[in-house]
């Protein structure tokens, strides 16, 4: 294997784990910024007014783009495995 293919492989694992993590950070780092703002605003600083909303809010996306999740890592796998004839040269 190659210098250039090994990063390659890198490179697609990287890019993969950022497009699998990337919504459920987007959604806890949205949520987290209103709730600041409400924070700021009312003056309440309560810990779990920050924790709780963001947990539910990250879990409701991971619930519902688990499929797409799931198909992206299926994908990512599948082109490893296919790819090991390749790779072995």
């Amino acid at each position: 294997m190659s210098p250039e293919l090994a990063a390659e492989i890198g490179r697609r694992a990287i890019l993969t784990a950022g497009l699998i993590c990337l919504p459920p950070l987007l959604i806890g780092l949205v949520v987290g910024l209103i709730i600041g703002i409400f924070q700021a605003i009312t003056q309440i600083h309560e810990m779990t007014l920050t924790f709780i909303p963001k947990i539910i809010a990250v879990g409701v996306v991971i619930y519902f783009l688990f499929p797409w999740m799931l198909k992206i890592m299926i994908h990512y796998t599948s082109t490893l495995y296919l790819g090991i004839g390749f790779l072995m040269k």
